[in-house]
This record gives C-alpha cells, structure tokens and sequence, in this order.
C-alpha cells in the first residue's frame, strides 16, 4: 500500500461511507416491517417523535430528527393525510407550526410496537457491540448524554 499524498481520498479511509452504507442497510431491512403498516422508514421516525411527544412545533420536530422543513413539510402532510396527525399554526405565535397526534395515529402505535424486536433480530451486532456503537453515533451527533 502507498503513503501517497492521495490515501486520504480512498473510499476504504473515509469514516462517512461505512456510515452511509450501513445506515442505507438498515433503513433497507425496516422495509418489510414498516410496509405492514404502511409507513416510510422517515414517516416511522416522524411518528416516533410523535408518540413520544403527542405535540411539537415543525421546528422541534425537524430538531429531534436532524431534518430541515423542506423535507419535514412534504412528509408531515403526507402523515396528515393518512389521519396520524394535524398541523395547526400556534394561536401564541403564527409563526409557528403545531404538529398534534391523532388518536388514529395513536391507534398506530399498537401495530408499530414490535418493529424495534423485529429489528434486533436483524442485527449482525450483539447486545453489547449495539449499545457501544449507539453511544458511538450520539457522541458523533453530539449528544455525549445518551
């Protein structure tokens, strides 16, 4: 192997691709599950937040889920027009866009509560290897808490 001035462009030396990589990998192998309820993998982390947090603001939500309003927009009034949830401006501040859980998207809830399982078993990492590499990606996020 060479020490060229070039080493640093190999696809093999760059951290982002294995991310990127398995990131597309997995989100691949939610498919199957999430078909059985009729969600997207990003409509999934969209309702997520959204039964967790039964309300938020648009700008709150593309936070939790590191997504801008270009993407959040088109998706949320997709889930809307499902019936999972209702946007409504703030009466405090117009500027802002309310994002409410309906109890159809509650209901939802139920169907989705076995993808997490379904997932692990997907797994080629063990129990403790996971938890590593969770703590792992929120220290790349930032979010050293977790």
């Amino acid at each position: 192997m060479s020490n060229s001035k070039y080493d640093s462009l190999k696809l093999e030396n760059q951290i982002c691709f294995p991310l990127y990589a398995a990131s597309r990998e997995i989100i691949k192998q939610y498919k199957p599950f999430l078909d059985e309820i009729d969600l997207t993998y990003t409509q999934y982390i969209a309702m997520l937040i959204l039964w967790e947090k039964k309300s938020l603001t648009v700008k709150e939500m593309g936070e939790f889920l590191y997504l801008d309003s270009g993407t959040l927009t088109p998706l949320l009034k997709k889930l809307e027009s499902k019936g999972l949830l209702t946007r409504a401006r703030s009466a405090e501040d117009e500027r802002n866009l309310n994002v409410t859980i309906t109890e159809e998207g509650e209901q939802l809830k139920e169907q989705a509560v076995n993808v997490p399982a379904k997932m692990a078993q997907c797994s080629k990492l063990e129990a403790e290897e996971a938890l590593t590499l969770y703590r792992i990606l929120y220290k790349l996020l930032g979010k050293t808490d977790s």
